[in-house]
């Protein structure tokens, strides 16, 4: 697959769609969720290829709030929560 986009280039690319499902997630009861942590979330699976812009876009929108709060346990658990 010949991708010459970066993680960065990706990620404001998607600006809109991380910000979509955050917004979606905050009328859920999650308030404190930002687009940020949707795109870290969902590009954590990419570290050894970037997938199609396709797929990326799936990817957050088919994004549960389980397994985004599963991450996010993760992420303390690892001691890399900010």
């Amino acid at each position: 697959m010949e991708n010459s986009l970066t993680l960065e280039d990706l990620k404001k690319q998607m600006s809109q769609v991380c910000r979509s499902k955050a917004e979606e997630f905050q009328m859920l009861g999650y308030e404190n969720v930002t687009p940020e942590e949707i795109w870290e979330c969902v590009s954590s699976a990419y570290k050894k290829e970037i997938p199609l812009i396709h797929r990326i876009v799936n990817d957050i929108l088919s994004l549960k709030v389980t397994k985004f709060m599963n991450w996010m346990t993760m992420k303390v658990y690892r001691g890399e929560f900010e």
